[in-house]
């Protein structure tokens, strides 16, 4: 039978109970042990087959360290709000069908990590208006399910101030000034439904968009190419991949990171090439 590491973020936004997905995935034919989230190492000292974590966005990172780490793949049931990293993947957000998923699949995916600093991510980590759209959209989540991201964009849209940055790579200064939004991405998905299209998960390199802060009329026009995955193609922003990177903002600019909101100021942004493996339908 296999075994089935499961770390359960249980606050996320469907509070899905580690004993209802413990059982699902017993049902499934696994052998199951369940450990808090944060005891990844406790996990790994049992030596599972796989690991399975079940949370949102936020939650995948540091059990995919430990996944990669032990060498056994990762199974992702999601358990959040917006769910975008399954989405991306191809990953049901139906409990029955995600555990299934994580108990008998058997087709894997390698995965690349951004990593800020020393924080991992597995979507993007963004400054500016993702920013302020994040913390507007946390009190209408359970309200409103996903739709709290557009809540939170509109309200961003509006009344959000750009950041003054500068970004490098390799040497190079690709911008300087302000933004409206700087991303960098693994995957490039975020906010419910927002992408950045040419941001490959399993080609080793990080992807960063800086969306110049132009007119505020333009807004409209930029959110239309985050929703349709086109931002690249848009005048005012700049695409460039690479490696690693840097990005220079004010000590007290605050983060975006796979759904988290962290205060960080500068950072370095480095991509770990083939971090872990992913069980994908």
């Amino acid at each position: 039978m296999t075994r089935v590491a499961l770390l359960a973020n249980e606050k996320s936004g469907s509070k899905r109970s580690a004993e209802e997905l413990e059982r699902r995935l017993t049902e499934n034919g696994a052998t199951v042990r369940t450990f808090p989230m944060g005891e990844t190492e406790q996990a790994a000292s049992w030596r599972p087959d796989r690991f399975a974590v079940a949370g949102g966005d936020g939650s995948i990172a540091c059990v995919a360290v430990a996944a990669g780490a032990a060498g056994a793949p990762l199974a992702l049931i999601p358990s959040g709000t917006a769910n975008d990293f399954a989405r991306g993947m191809g990953i049901s957000d139906d409990p029955e069908e995600a555990c299934r998923l994580a108990a008998t699949g058997t087709r894997e995916r390698t995965m690349e990590l951004g990593h800020m600093d020393d924080r991992p991510f597995v979507n993007v980590a963004s400054a500016g208006l993702a920013v302020n759209a994040a913390r507007k959209a946390l009190p209408f989540k359970k309200a409103l399910g996903p739709f709290a991201y557009v809540v939170g964009a509109l309200d961003a849209g509006v009344r959000a101030a750009p950041v003054e940055c500068r970004v490098e790579h390799d040497g190079e200064r690709i911008f300087e000034g302000r933004a409206w939004q700087v991303i960098v991405s693994s995957t490039g998905r975020f906010g419910a439904g927002s992408s950045v299209r040419e941001a490959d998960p399993g080609d080793g390199q990080l992807d960063v968009t800086v969306i110049e802060a132009r007119s505020r009329h333009r807004l409209v026009r930029h959110a239309y190419g985050l929703r349709t995955g086109r931002i690249v193609d848009q005048a005012g922003v700049h695409h460039a991949r690479a490696l690693r990177l840097e990005l220079h903002v004010p000590a007290d600019t605050a983060y975006n990171v796979d759904g988290e909101i962290v205060t960080h100021g500068s950072a370095r942004f480095s991509a770990e090439h083939a971090a872990f493996s992913l069980i994908v339908p």
